[in-house]
């Protein structure tokens, strides 16, 4: 799981590992999501993630700088098409409407209060894993999702499959932080997870 290019970087934490990548035809865009002591970082080449610097993201293989010191990650296995429930038919498959907190109606301005409180600690706590279908990601598998936070009031578990949002596929990581400016000034927020193998639609109506 963890490569050393050079000697053994002493502020490199020992279960440092690479669990998903995302690699855009522009390298600085390219993003890994990174693990360890049991948090998860998502980071852009040229940005900060558990003391060291992102420098390379390759679809295999990921370099980090540690004041210095070259530390490469192997790729570890991703979420294989096994962890999807069974596909839906071709037919469209009617989505089961959640009518628990993320159906609710919530004020835009507590939204956005909540968003600059908690973001830090969902991005620790939160751990997502690219879900593979025939090659391509299929979705992300949230395994960890914080309690009591806008992510469980919006009706999400750790166990979903993160599929769509407002209608968009979530087919990269880089497509769910694209996302994020277009949404902020959304009425409504939709989306659809997989869970025990049925697609669930999960609504906030802002106000």
């Amino acid at each position: 799981m963890l490569t050393l290019l050079a000697a053994l970087a002493l502020s490199a934490p020992a279960d440092l590992s690479a669990v998903g990548v995302v690699v855009s035809g522009n390298p600085l865009r390219s993003v890994v999501l990174l693990r360890s002591g049991g948090r998860s970082r998502l980071a852009a080449v040229g940005e900060a993630a558990f003391g060291g610097r992102v420098e390379l993201v390759g679809r295999s293989v990921v370099v980090l700088d540690f004041e210095g010191q070259k530390v490469e990650l192997r790729l570890t296995t991703a979420v294989t098409r096994a962890a999807l429930a069974p596909p839906p038919p071709p037919a469209p498959v009617p989505l089961r409407e959640d009518r628990g907190p993320g159906a609710r109606e919530m004020e835009r301005r507590e939204v956005e209060r909540r968003m600059a409180l908690e973001v830090p600690r969902i991005l620790a706590e939160t751990t997502a894993v690219p879900v593979m279908d025939e090659g391509r990601v299929a979705g992300l598998a949230l395994t960890r999702v914080p309690e009591s936070s806008l992510l469980t009031d919006a009706g999400l578990q750790a166990g979903d499959v993160l599929t769509e949002i407002n209608g968009t596929a979530i087919d990269s990581l880089a497509t769910l932080m694209a996302l994020y400016p277009r949404l902020q000034g959304a009425s409504e927020l939709s989306a659809v997870v997989l869970r025990n193998g049925q697609p669930v639609r999960l609504t906030i109506t802002l106000r």
